[in-house]
């Protein structure tokens, strides 16, 4: 396992302390867990924007018309 040093200013420290307490984690669990998801929507959100093209040119501009072809 890696590790990796980060600066959190006083005010973020804190909160992710009391957010560490009130779930029985560690900061780090919580921090694992918060870049974890950061870097699945990041994912997401790079497939999104080289899909959203092809869907245009399909003619899927809104969810509506995707809803109306699969449901």
């Amino acid at each position: 396992m890696a590790t990796l040093t980060i600066r959190l200013d006083d005010k973020l420290d804190r909160e992710l302390a009391r957010l560490a307490k009130r779930r029985k984690r560690t900061k780090s669990d919580l921090a694992r867990e918060m870049l974890r998801r950061r870097l699945l929507v990041e994912k997401f959100e790079e497939a999104r924007r080289r899909i959203v093209p092809h869907a245009e040119k399909a003619g899927y501009l809104t969810d509506e018309d995707v809803f109306r072809d699969i449901s």
